[in-house]
């Protein structure tokens, strides 16, 4: 694997974790939101990777995979909604209030959500790490042919 290689596949798991924080934070803030333009409360998102394959193997990705498509990064392949229902709460003076008095909130965690948010964090410092050892091989190995 090359070094620019190396440098993609760090670049694109960056790319993708940052835009899962970004969707992790539009739930902790959303999670008191009853009402959306698109009616009811507001619904957890989640974000699904997909590995980015290539058009054709790379180098010799073919043989050390052993036939297996080379998988070079990460890509966002959806951001989805969470289906499970919000959590009923009696407040009959809330406006939004069904005719029972019980208000429906999103089906946002804050615990969860700030798991998610943690781990997120790591694998972005992960691959922020790998990309920095990988340029600091690269500067290296320029040092070497000097």
């Amino acid at each position: 694997m090359g070094v620019f290689t190396a440098l993609r596949i760090s670049a694109s798991a960056l790319t993708a974790e940052r835009l899962r924080m970004d969707v992790i934070a539009n739930n902790i803030a959303n999670q008191q939101t009853t009402r959306t333009p698109e009616g009811g409360p507001y619904r957890r998102r989640v974000v699904v990777f997909a590995p980015v394959q290539p058009a054709k193997p790379v180098g010799h990705a073919k043989e050390i995979n052993r036939g297996m498509p080379a998988q070079l990064g990460v890509r966002v392949a959806a951001i989805l909604e969470d289906r499970r229902p919000g959590v009923k709460v009696y407040d009959p003076d809330h406006p939004d209030a069904d005719p029972d008095g019980y208000v429906t909130y999103p089906n946002v965690d804050i615990v969860s959500e700030m798991v998610n948010m943690m781990a997120a964090a790591r694998a972005y410092e992960a691959n922020l790490i790998a990309a920095q050892t990988t340029k600091s091989m690269a500067l290296k190995a320029l040092e070497i042919g000097r």
